[in-house]
């Protein structure tokens, strides 16, 4: 991926993005003033030729009158449909990238918004937390997913303007192994082992009363949310080394298809992705990993999910937090899989 290190190129294209911008939110007002001027120039025509029309014979005033209804029907039609697609095309875009965490909750989040309303269209896209916030604080994005807090290098980075952030839920990060290791008998775990484990120190299942095979342990990439909040929480720090891992996945969907895909495997994923009868969830430190805990903050591996905006957000895109945030967001959360505020 490409970063931007010129401050001043940096500035440059943000001030071409917010010009673009306000074009783009012209549009809509442009292409109903088309629509209209159009209709109204087909209505001046249609009047002129029949004043005209009683003086032509009267078997001809009827052919044409026919005939110029209905050319002049099929044209307001296409220049209404015409009006309502540029209208469609003009809509604002608010554009969401970042954490593949909570990527399944902005989508669904989106499809409802989108429609709702023809005002604003989202698009959302992963990346990761880290893709998601460079994203933002280069304008390439309106507003960045997040599974984790924004750190002070980042803000540092792009310290022109404050980034702003918004709660929109509550997760976990849930230990899952191959469902042939769980119906062996491993349906918890501790910190001290889960970290022996990604440190390379405890290698076969036998260890932990399972089966007599060897670990497979599956981390994430680097500039993933999970990933730097397991590191810090289970193993002591952001920038420690995992040489027990044997692969790295890009996503917590990249995670869960690993896991279930093999009879010896242990891995790490967001609270949506950890249902499922294909794989086992293990009890963390003698807590279970439900709504219940980790809306409590029994469960050690709480944490919450964010949007972020690099300054304060567009109006479509704070129309797009708003709803999030809102009774009708939260219930699209809920219905997915994700733990409501």
């Amino acid at each position: 991926m490409m970063f931007i290190q010129d401050n001043e190129l940096k500035r440059q294209l943000h001030s071409d993005y917010q010009a673009y911008f306000y074009l783009e939110k012209m549009l809509p007002a442009l292409a109903a003033l088309f629509s209209f001027l159009i209709c109204f120039t087909i209505i001046r025509v249609y009047r002129h030729i029949f004043n005209i029309l009683p003086s032509l014979t009267y078997s001809v005033d009827l052919q044409c009158r026919g005939e110029i209804l209905s050319k002049l029907t099929t044209m307001l039609l296409i220049a209404l449909f015409a009006g309502l697609i540029g209208t469609s095309l003009a809509a604002e875009k608010v554009t969401v990238s970042g954490s593949t965490t909570v990527l399944p909750l902005a989508e669904a989040e989106a499809e409802t918004f989108n429609g709702q309303q023809a005002d604003c269209q989202v698009t959302v896209t992963g990346g990761g937390t880290g893709a998601g916030i460079t994203a933002a604080g280069e304008g390439r994005s309106e507003i960045a997913m997040a599974s984790r807090e924004i750190t002070a290098s980042e803000k540092s980075k792009y310290s022109k303007n404050a980034f702003q952030q918004f709660d929109i839920g509550y997760d976990g990060i849930v230990i899952v192994v191959s469902k042939p290791i769980y119906d062996a008998g491993v349906k918890s775990i501790t910190k001290d082992q889960l970290k022996k484990i990604y440190a390379g120190e405890i290698t076969n299942w036998k260890e932990l009363n399972g089966p007599d095979k060897d670990i497979y342990a599956i981390a994430r990439e680097d500039g993933s949310g999970t990933r730097d909040t397991f590191n810090e929480l289970v193993m002591g720090s952001t920038a420690v080394e995992t040489p027990g891992v044997k692969t790295v996945a890009q996503g917590s969907a990249e995670v869960k298809t690993a896991v279930t895909g093999s009879d010896k495997a242990i891995g790490y994923l967001g609270y949506s992705y950890a249902n499922g009868s294909d794989l086992g969830a293990l009890t963390y430190e003698g807590v279970v990993a439900n709504v219940e805990n980790i809306k409590n903050g029994s469960y050690p591996l709480h944490r919450h999910l964010y949007f972020y905006t690099w300054g304060q957000p567009t109006a479509c895109a704070q129309k797009f937090i708003d709803f999030v945030i809102g009774s009708d967001g939260q219930k699209v959360a809920g219905e997915n899989g994700f733990i409501p505020l």
